[in-house]
């Protein structure tokens, strides 16, 4: 495949998918810059990862694989990220951050009371609230459909008291 061929397929899959990537940012990045950041860290391993990507799972799939990943090694490197590819090098028609969730109380009230969770159970309710199924979520996240199920409903309970509170 061409450089320039592969750089327009990967373009046209992020943009296809460029919410799933805003709602990882938004889940584990807390201000507009940091989310921004996050968003860059994500495109960039992405873009690193995808000459290795065969098809064998859905891009969509694979792509919060990364997402999520990603988001949690850069929580874990001391809460900043470390930029490790030019921006630059990237497709520029996937450097786009528009969506703005500030403005919906409740999308708000459920942000805040997922930022309390711990780095795993967020990546949980994140796929959850995209309505994964757990066959999906194991296959993301690398833990059995047992154990999802019980942990789903642990959230539910603590977000629900979260919120009360």
């Amino acid at each position: 495949m061409s450089d320039l061929k592969q750089k327009e397929d990967f373009a046209k899959l992020i943009k296809e998918n460029e919410l799933l990537v805003m709602k990882v940012c938004r889940v584990y990045a807390y201000d507009t810059h940091d989310r921004k950041d996050l968003f860059q860290e994500i495109l960039i391993a992405a873009w690193q990862s995808y000459p290795k990507y065969k098809g064998d799972a859905k891009f969509r799939t694979w792509l919060y694989k990364v997402a999520i990943y990603t988001a949690i090694a850069g929580l874990r490197k001391s809460k900043s990220f470390i930029k490790s590819t030019d921006p630059n090098e990237l497709p520029q028609s996937t450097i786009t951050l528009s969506y703005d969730a500030s403005q919906d109380d409740q999308l708000s009230v459920l942000y805040k009371a997922i930022a309390q969770l711990n780095e795993i159970d967020k990546a949980i309710v994140m796929l959850y609230l995209e309505d994964k199924s757990y066959k999906e979520m194991e296959d993301i996240m690398g833990i059995n459909e047992a154990t999802l199920r019980v942990k789903v409903n642990r959230i539910k309970e603590k977000l629900k008291q979260i919120i009360k509170s």
